[in-house]
């Protein structure tokens, strides 16, 4: 199978845990898109979704998928969103798609967050792929010389823009042993927005695709 079948197939999986007369919670990037695809095909069964990106939003609205501002829902039962990493604590690194600020903001109100991944998102360790941080832009130079004080290479990331209105920065160089530290490290900058470490508030359940279908890991 393709890498693009492989999202496919975990994207679809997760249809079994989406709710009739429920809204959803909805992620952003190429797996979370197969994701909006299958759900569009019950979606007279659910309220709606939460989208967690501009782009994400435009594709559920073109499905017909009612789309709801999250400060007019008190709660979600699950949140479905890829990743660009994620280890066996169901830690993760979020931000390729630079919609980690909104992403994290609905992973904290759902009860359920639902990862689904092609299996070369897993990894031991945290910190292959470049770690993401949303960032005011005025605060860029001086984020990144603390950034690198915790040990990373920052990089800005160029042309890009967040849904929220400010830039990232692409940390490299980083080997993520304690990813809840680091969080929490990171956020704590005066300027960062969040950090695409989704630590604190991990993965519920994991839908990997591999050679050999769906594998389900749940906490």
């Amino acid at each position: 199978m393709t890498q693009d079948e492989l999202k496919k197939a975990v994207g679809w999986a997760a249809l079994e845990y989406v709710q009739p007369g429920t809204i959803v919670g909805v992620g952003t990037g190429s797996t979370a898109a197969h994701f909006i695809d299958a759900l569009g095909t019950i979606k007279h069964q659910i309220d709606g979704a939460v989208s967690s990106s501009e782009a994400s939003t435009l594709k559920l609205k073109a499905l017909g998928i009612p789309v709801f501002d999250l400060n007019e829902v008190d709660s979600l039962a699950i949140y479905v969103d890829g990743a660009d990493e994620i280890n066996p604590q169901m830690e993760m690194i979020k931000g390729g798609g630079a919609a980690l600020t909104r992403e994290k903001i609905i992973a904290a109100v759902a009860t359920r967050f639902i990862c689904i991944a092609d299996a070369s998102k897993e990894v031991d360790v945290l910190g292959h792929f470049p770690l993401p941080v949303e960032v005011i832009p005025m605060a860029r130079s001086f984020v990144a010389r603390e950034l690198v004080k915790l040990g990373g290479l920052p990089e800005y990331r160029q042309h890009v823009i967040t849904d929220n209105g400010n830039i990232i920065l692409d940390v490299h160089n980083l080997r993520i042993m304690e990813p809840i530290a680091l969080e929490q490290a990171i956020n704590a900058l005066p300027g960062v927005v969040t950090v695409g470490l989704f630590a604190a508030r991990g993965a519920d359940v994991a839908l990997i695709g591999g050679p050999n279908g769906v594998r389900t890991i749940e906490k």
